[in-house]
């Protein structure tokens, strides 16, 4: 019979004896930021740092050049670790992806030193661009995950949190194309593709007062025109659309379009819109799978705000969750205030509490994953989990 208490011990040692490289790891990723879908020297990092603990590390994975997968053991409960280490034009680490890239190390080498007693396949998997196209859209898709049966991965933030949903999200890429012509000498033979623009960002703004609560339309326009004296013969933008659910993210994509659409008719352009990547679902975490992980943290001294039915921003962990029991609970550190996705925030990611949040939510997660493997009934419920989705 398996001690548990032994495990729990045996897990934090090994964590803890990775210390230094995990945090090197964070800090190196931090000073390097790369974004999506360029993040090569971030994965090879990780590659060659799991490799040094007899990992099986195969890169290049769903023809994706920054993705990778590392495997330790061959038990038959597969338990997942998402590692991010994607970041942000211009802002670096501003969501925190060094702290959840090195932490999913950290709990992939901490659960590694228990996989063969507690007959558990451990899983890394890395995965870019989720700023971006959502890599593990892309991975789910390729069958990356069909093994895995359970996924967990912590996100940096101000505060320990669990059990929020996300919102659902799709973007688009618009261009309208009209005609160009004289600004001055001859505006009426022209196709103003701004006008039209103009027309499609009123009619966005106008909508948001009858759009339903948790339904949030934004976006950015990557070209207005070339030259001040020429109407604009093209411009384009890209739009983000989010919901509560994906169901309701459907019918506000089409009263969104229906913007878009007005544009066009009301300048003659003609309108171009294109799915930017794939859609994310929204996040839906695992009850049982988030008690085992509070269970951890308070073994670390630290207590998570529960935020169930709270809606947060959007990852593609939630297409990850709508068909694997799935946590992504996020870890805590002192920002001065600062939120994700702003300057400030990235200013913190080396500091004394983000290395801390590295190796705690590597031990929270390595931890859960033990705590995952040590219970048969939760045991049952995983690899029954597996053994269904592959029935359909």
């Amino acid at each position: 019979m398996t001690d548990i208490a032994d495990v729990r011990r045996t897990v934090a040692k090994a964590v803890g004896s990775w210390s230094e490289q995990l945090v090197g790891l964070s800090h190196g990723l931090h000073d390097e930021p790369e974004t999506a879908l360029q993040e090569h020297r971030a994965a090879a990092r990780i590659g060659d740092l799991l490799e040094t603990a007899d990992f099986t590390v195969t890169r290049g994975v769903a023809d994706l050049p920054t993705a990778l997968v590392a495997t330790y053991g061959t038990g038959d409960l597969v338990i997942g670790f998402c590692a991010e280490y994607d970041a942000l034009p211009g802002i670096g680490h501003a969501c925190g992806h060094n702290v959840n890239g090195a932490a999913a190390v950290g709990a992939a080498l901490g659960l590694a030193a228990v996989a063969d007693e507690l007959g558990l396949t451990v899983k890394l998997i890395g995965t870019p661009a989720e700023e971006d196209i959502g890599g593990k859209v892309l991975l789910l898709d390729a069958g990356v995950f069909d093994d895995v049966a359970a996924a967990m991965m912590v996100h940096a933030a101000p505060d320990d949190t669990v059990g929020a949903s996300s919102l659902a999200v799709g973007a688009w890429d618009i261009t309208y194309r009209g005609k160009p012509s004289h600004a001055a000498l001859a505006p009426w033979e022209g196709i103003n593709a701004l006008d039209a623009m103009t027309i499609a960002h009123t009619a966005v703004g106008l909508l948001r007062q009858q759009l339903p609560p948790g339904v949030v339309v934004h976006g950015i326009v990557t070209d207005g025109g070339q030259a001040v004296n020429i109407i604009p013969a093209r411009t384009s933008a890209r739009c983000e659309v989010r919901a509560r659910t994906v169901e309701q993210l459907g019918e506000a994509y089409q009263r969104v379009r229906a913007c878009f659409e007005a544009g066009a008719l009301a300048t003659g352009a003609e309108l171009e819109l294109t799915a930017h990547g794939r859609e994310f679902a929204d996040l839906r975490q695992d009850p049982d799978m988030t008690d085992a992980y509070v269970e951890a943290l308070g073994e670390l001294g630290r207590t998570a705000t529960s935020l169930h039915g709270e809606s947060m921003a959007s990852t593609d962990m939630g297409n990850v969750s709508q068909r694997i029991p799935t946590i992504h609970p996020t870890i805590g550190y002192e920002t001065g205030g600062a939120r994700q996705h702003t300057p400030e925030f990235t200013a913190y990611g080396k500091s004394p509490g983000a290395d801390l949040a590295v190796l705690d939510g590597a031990t929270a997660l390595a931890l859960t994953g033990a705590a995952l493997g040590a219970s048969p009934t939760r045991r049952t419920r995983l690899l029954d989990g597996v053994r269904e989705r592959g029935r359909g």
